[in-house]
């Protein structure tokens, strides 16, 4: 949720890398899929720059810029194989003991992406020494604070960005970080104005933005706000797969299930999309339910197979919406909050605690309530739930 658009922050960082260059898959011989009617312009060109590095392997501004292109892909489309294909891009410098810093920051923004923090950070931490005026490496560094909980460690790496990035990414960033620690509604409206100041902005930047407000003003319990801060984002940019997660999550809560099926029947490559397709299809009773619940099913187990835990939130859900086992979602989602501490993963742990009765996820919740200041009207409403004590 907001760590994911935080993260399209690093991505919608095409501030400070735009022109970076544009998209493509990994080796020159692989088949990632074939599209009917031939290539988009973006994978097309994704497709020329990986050409263009294959012959010439170790130039480190085409590496970056493929590199970067792949992380991007990676967020829109909800793929994590383009993270394996950045790191491939980046392998003549991946592991030696002083790369560059522009390698540093791409090492690190994957890293995170897999949720490798405390690694990530450290990387970080050494392009700031070398350059303490790194935009990217402060805005990642922020990103990477705020999915972790860090809040105050945040909102200084945000402050950071005065004067080295464009107005309105430093009014995200801070935003991001005041909507989730007691200033939901300030930031709320400091931002929103702010966009509304900047339209002139870069669409990419803008719909990241829009994103960003349909979250913060739903949580606010602001819906219709809400509604419309989605719809604009999704005319800017219909195809990001983040975007249409969140605003499919929006529209479960508001009960418009036959909505988000609509919106992601053909969206389901990306495991968040399907999880929310399949339980779209079951709220609203429609055939295909059990398909989708069962394809989803096999992509977990071969993800566990592969000992990735990056997903433990949405299978955490999985196993709560669609199998009814309370238990094995309280275990999930406290195993993902030891990790990552967005809105979202807040959310799955109520949930898991109210229906597993779980102690330990009911006390990690009021703890996190009370010392975060969250602002939260549905996971303040599941919470009410938890009765008092421990």
């Amino acid at each position: 949720m907001l760590g994911k658009i935080i993260v399209s922050l690093a991505c919608a960082g095409a501030i400070s890398a735009a022109g970076a260059a544009p998209y493509i898959p990994a080796s020159g011989a692989q088949v990632l899929e074939r599209l009917p009617g031939g290539l988009d312009p973006g994978k097309r060109a994704l497709q020329g720059l990986r050409t263009a590095l294959a012959a010439d392997p170790h130039n480190l501004d085409l590496a970056g810029a493929l590199a970067q292109r792949y992380i991007e892909q990676s967020r829109r489309d909800g793929d994590p194989r383009y993270l394996g294909y950045a790191q491939a891009a980046l392998a003549p410098w991946w592991s030696q003991p002083q790369p560059p810093s522009s390698v540093l920051v791409l090492r690190a923004t994957l890293r995170q992406s897999t949720h490798q923090f405390a690694p990530a950070l450290t990387d970080l931490e050494t392009v700031l020494q070398r350059d303490s005026g790194n935009s990217q490496a402060w805005l990642t560094r922020a990103t990477v604070q705020l999915i972790t909980g860090d809040f105050a460690g945040a909102r200084t790496s945000c402050m950071r960005l005065y004067s080295r990035a464009p107005e309105l990414v430093v009014q995200a960033c801070l935003a991001s970080v005041g909507s989730v620690s007691g200033q939901a509604a300030a930031s709320y409206d400091r931002l929103r104005q702010s966009a509304t100041a900047r339209a002139d902005s870069p669409s990419a930047i803008r719909a990241w933005v829009s994103t960003l407000l349909g979250e913060m003003a739903a949580r606010l319990g602001r819906y219709e706000e809400a509604e419309a801060h989605f719809r604009a984002a999704l005319a800017l940019d219909a195809a990001d797969s983040y975007l249409l997660g969140a605003y499919a999550d929006f529209l479960l809560d508001r009960g418009r299930a036959p909505e988000v099926v609509r919106l992601l029947k053909d969206k389901t490559q990306a495991d968040a999309l399907l999880l929310r397709y399949a339980i779209a299809l079951k709220a609203a009773g429609l055939p295909g339910a059990a398909g989708a619940s069962a394809d989803l099913a096999a992509r977990f187990d071969a993800a566990m197979r592969r000992r990735d835990s990056v997903h433990q939130r949405e299978q955490a859900r999985f196993e709560l919406a669609l199998r009814g086992d309370a238990a094995a979602a309280a275990r999930l989602a406290k195993l993902n909050w030891a990790v990552q501490k967005e809105p979202a993963d807040l959310r799955i742990l109520a949930q898991a605690a109210v229906a597993s009765k779980d102690p330990e996820a009911r006390a990690l919740v009021r703890g996190w309530l009370n010392t975060s200041r969250i602002e939260d009207a549905g996971t303040a409403a599941i919470a009410a739930q938890l009765g008092s004590g421990a």
